[in-house]
């Protein structure tokens, strides 16, 4: 009997192996399939032993560096690039274990993002200075490009971007949601290897009636990259700040003027969601635009927290401004 139920114990171990590794070819061979029908823009490009991906387009100086919000993979910029490109030399490209770039080490910290991007910037062949653009989390990346290569930044744009005092003026609810979203992320990336690795998550979606065109996010890089650059976020908000200011380069600060993005509105309160606008909008964006004596704050009607989707126009004005500001300045 004993014999016959580790003999049942072995089968179903060697099943479950087998069904592991034809999942993983069959999530191998279907995402290398989405990737020749939906490849990513650019070339993939050494930042010190990693391989990342960038994306230039369009021509003149100064150029524009695009660094995207937590999450977004760098098609997320595709309309902002397209009118950047009509007057000056726009870059947009994959942080480390974003789209086709290949995993980082860890953890994810602003500082270390900044050094792959000089690093990325300087073998893609890339002239400095630079116009930054950052988008959310990707404030606090540019805010320490420029305090550590302070001579290749001209001037920057930060697009609804979070300020390092926020987590101790914001509601007390909002840390609650920001927790709980940790939680989810670590989560999934816990989960990656079992649930992505081997298909699960293809299937599922594909049983669901869901086609997952957006292979880029279905990797366990990805969402364990995501995960610590949302772990280390603090981190980076003291980085942020250790940086310093701007001095007199000139920089724009758009503000969402629109309704929060649903995951911050999510589980908070009438009255609290009154105090996170009022708090982000008349305070916390205000002490950025004081991050430079030239600073300029624009409130982007009709947009949300994802303003290079919802509002590609208004980046594009103000890197325009930017651009044309550090032209007449040379």
């Amino acid at each position: 009997m004993i014999r016959w139920l580790y003999r049942g114990v072995l089968a179903l171990f060697g099943l479950l192996v087998l069904l592991s590794v034809v999942g993983a070819i069959y999530q191998s061979v279907e995402t290398r399939s989405d990737a020749r029908a939906f490849p990513e823009p650019g070339r993939l490009v050494d930042a010190g032993g990693i391989r990342l991906q960038i994306n230039c387009t369009g021509s003149g100086s100064p150029t524009v560096v695009l660094e995207s919000g937590l999450g977004d993979i760098s098609i997320e910029w595709d309309q902002v690039q397209k009118g950047i490109s009509k007057f000056s030399r726009v870059c947009s490209y994959d942080r480390a274990g974003y789209g086709s770039s290949d995993p980082g080490p860890m953890p994810r910290t602003s500082a270390r993002i900044a050094n792959e991007l000089h690093v990325l910037l300087q073998n893609a062949g890339e002239i400095p200075p630079f116009v930054i653009v950052g988008h959310s989390f990707g404030g606090y990346d540019v805010r320490v490009f420029n305090g550590q290569y302070p001579d290749r930044v001209t001037g920057m744009v930060l697009v609804d971007s979070p300020q390092e005092d926020q987590y101790q003026l914001l509601p007390k609810a909002w840390d609650s949601i920001s927790l709980a979203l940790l939680k989810h992320f670590k989560s999934q990336a816990m989960w990656a290897p079992l649930y992505v690795d081997t298909g699960l998550a293809r299937l599922q979606l594909r049983a669901q009636g869901i086609y997952p065109g957006d292979y880029l996010y279905l990797q366990s890089k990805y969402l364990k990259a995501r995960a610590s650059e949302l772990e280390e976020i603090q981190i980076s908000a003291e980085q942020a700040r250790a940086a310093g200011n701007l001095g007199e380069k000139p920089l724009v600060v758009l503000t969402a003027g629109g309704e929060p993005d649903a995951i911050l509105a999510n589980g908070l309160s009438e009255e609290d969601n009154r105090k996170f606008q009022r708090i982000w909008i008349d305070d916390l964006q205000m002490r950025l635009t004081r991050l430079s004596t030239r600073g300029t704050r624009i409130i982007v009607q009709g947009s949300g927290h994802n303003i290079p989707r919802e509002r590609p126009d208004a980046i594009v004005d103000a890197v325009r401004d930017v651009v044309a500001d550090a032209r007449n300045t040379r």
